[in-house]
């Protein structure tokens, strides 16, 4: 009997990691995760962080935008305690602050996070969109995530470490399928814009499926491939450990909602690095070519010595 997990599986422990425990008034835990990579994957904080402020949310009102910034790396295999700040309740709109913190080395606690989050009751009103889907490859034309990896561990096994083979070779919650196979290990320095379609592996049903798990869904997966988008015109990548990298912060709005069980197309573009930054947006469309959310990030970015 095989030890890897289905996909059902994947996702529902997906579910779980999202999924806040509330401790007291507006304080809420997250589960921990141990990956093996040393740190916390940001898009878990940032997802956390939003399902904890989302549970302070009571008449019906949803995140519409939500800005953070990283101010140091998780520690991994370690709870994750968010205190929420009520600033301000109206009658279309509600905001709340967070801060993600761990228990420190001295026994008390380190933020690691401060994120920021709107929220509104759902309205009409003006609408309009300047932001055409990219012409692209659908993911069905494409292989399969775990078969790219699969590919590259092979062929760069010699020059990547045994975590980072592991790591690469990892089943994931998340299914990604990039226009450029070979995208983020190329040598060759590009233009800084890169597509890939994601949705969870398996789809989400019962009680699980809320408008506000699929949009900390998308918050969880809108940190992957963002960063790297900086680097593209370098001709570095982080998988071939070229770069030490980290994300400073993350702004996120939602346009409207969207199924994260459904493929959503990410076009990231980077306009600018320098100074030891990279500054990285992103668009998410649906299959219908509807723009459902916008993403931008800083990151640290330093060519590794």
């Amino acid at each position: 009997m095989s030890d890897t997990p289905t996909n059902e599986q994947l996702v529902a422990g997906l579910i779980r990691l999202l999924t806040v425990e509330k401790r007291a008034a507006d304080i809420y835990a997250g589960p921990p995760q141990k990956d093996g990579i040393g740190r916390v994957f940001g898009g878990q904080v940032l997802a956390q962080a939003l399902q904890a402020a989302q549970a302070s949310i009571a008449d019906g009102k949803i995140a519409h935008s939500l800005h953070a910034y990283f101010l140091r790396g998780g520690r991994e295999g370690a709870p994750i305690e968010y205190r929420i700040e009520r600033d301000f309740d109206g009658r279309s709109f509600a905001n709340r602050r967070v801060v993600a913190s761990q228990e420190g080395e001295d026994g008390r606690a380190v933020p690691i996070l401060n994120l920021t989050a709107s929220f509104q009751l759902p309205e009409d009103g003006l609408e309009h969109v300047d932001s055409p889907m990219p012409d692209v490859v659908g993911p069905e034309e494409l292989r399969s995530d775990i078969e790219l990896r699969r590919e590259i561990a092979a062929s760069w096994s010699a020059k990547l470490s045994q975590a980072q083979l592991e790591q690469m070779l990892r089943p994931r919650p998340i299914e990604m399928r990039t226009i450029d196979r070979l995208h983020w290990m190329s040598s060759k320095p590009r233009e800084p814009r890169a597509h890939t379609w994601f949705r969870v592996a398996a789809p989400i049903t019962g009680n699980d499926d809320t408008p506000e798990l699929h949009r900390a869904i998308i918050t969880y997966a809108s940190d992957y491939t963002l960063l790297g988008t900086s680097a593209l015109p370098h001709g570095l990548s982080w998988m071939r450990n070229e770069i030490v990298g980290a994300s400073l912060d993350h702004a996120l709005w939602f346009h409207k909602d969207a199924r994260a069980d459904e493929w959503l197309l990410y076009a990231t573009d980077a306009p600018w690095s320098g100074g030891g930054r990279g500054f990285n947006r992103g668009r998410i469309f649906n299959r219908a070519g509807e723009l459902v959310a916008s993403v931008a990030q800083e990151g640290m970015m330093r060519k590794r010595r």
